[in-house]
C-alpha cells in the first residue's frame, strides 16, 4: 500500500537554534512533503524560524509537553486527510535521508507503526545514549516485549511513522509528558501492528535533553506505572 499523502510533524519547544536548518533538511530531502512543526509554547523564535524555512507553523498557546504537541500534530493529520506522518525531533537527532527508510516500511502495507531503532543494528557513526540511559532503554524495551510478545529495541526513540489507521487512533488520545513508551502500549491496547527498523542517529545539535537528572526518576516510575495501567486495562477488556 504506497503511502501518497505524508506528513512531517515535529514537535519544538525553544528549538530556535536548530528548528530551521532541520526543516530545510527535510524539504530538500522530500520536496513534495508538508513539514508541520507544533511549536510547544516556546518563548524563543522558534516559530518564527521554522516559518522562515518553509514549515507550516502551528503556534499553542501555552506548553503542553511533546505529548500534547504530538496530538494536536496527529490531529492535524487526521483533519487534513494525510496517510502517512513521520515525527521526528527538531533537534537535529534524526536524519532526514532516513525518512524514506520509515516511510518505505510503512508502505509495504502490513503495518501501522513504525519505529525507528539505534539497537535493531550496530551502525558505525550512528549516535549511541549513555550507559545509563541504555541501562534505562533495556529496561523498557524488556517490560514493553514481554507484554507485547515482540522484540522491542528502541522503546524511548521518538522517530517514528505512523499510518492513517494510526494517525485517526492518535488524534483522539496520545500519552502525555515522555509518550513513547506508553504509546507502544497504547498502540499495543488498541491493535495496531509495530516494527522496528534500523536507522542512523545523530547527537543532538544544540537544545538539552527534557529527561536529565532530576526528572529522571520520576520518569521512571511515571512510565513504568502507565504500561502497567495500560497493561491491566488490555486485561480488563478482554475479560469483559
Amino acid at each position: 500500500m504506497p503511502v501518497h499523502k505524508t506528513l512531517v510533524m515535529m514537535p519544538a519547544y525553544n528549538e530556535a537554534e536548530t528548528v530551521g536548518a532541520v526543516v530545510a533538511e527535510v524539504r530538500a530531502a522530500m520536496p513534495e512533503t508538508t513539514v508541520l512543526v507544533v511549536n510547544d509554547g516556546s518563548t524563543d523564535a522558534t516559530a518564527a524560524r521554522a516559518a522562515e524555512a518553509g514549515a507550516v507553523v502551528l503556534d499553542l498557546p501555552i506548553n503542553l509537553g511533546i505529548g500534547g504537541a504530538e496530538q494536536v500534530g496527529y490531529r492535524y493529520a487526521a483533519q487534513g486527510g494525510y496517510d502517512a506522518v513521520v515525527r521526528l525531533d527538531a533537534d537535529g537527532q534524526h536524519p532526514a535521508d532516513e525518512i524514506s527508510t520509515l516511510i518505505d516500511r510503512l508502505g509495504e502495507g502490513d503495518v501501522d507503526v513504525v519505529v525507528g531503532s539505534r539497537f535493531l543494528e550496530v551502525v558505525e557513526g550512528s549516535f549511541r545514549p549513555t550507559r545509563l540511559r541504555r541501562l534505562g532503554i533495556a529496561f523498557y524495551a524488556r517490560l514493553i516485549g514481554a507484554i507485547t510478545r515482540r522484540r522491542v529495541t528502541d522503546p524511548t526513540s521518538g522517530f517514528r511513522a505512523a499510518n492513517r489507521r494510526a494517525i485517526l487512533r492518535f488524534a483522539e488520545r496520545y500519552p502525555e509528558d515522555y509518550p513513547e513508551p506508553e504509546s507502544l502500549m497504547y498502540a499495543h491496547r488498541l491493535g495496531l501492528r509495530v516494527v522496528e527498523v534500523p536507522v542512523t542517529m545523530a547527537v543532538r545539535r544544540a537544545s538539552v535533553s527534557s529527561i536529565n537528572a532530576h526528572v529522571g526518576a520520576y520518569y521512571a516510575i511515571k512510565v513504568t506505572i502507565a504500561i502497567l495501567i495500560d497493561l491491566l486495562r488490555g486485561i480488563t477488556r478482554r475479560r469483559s
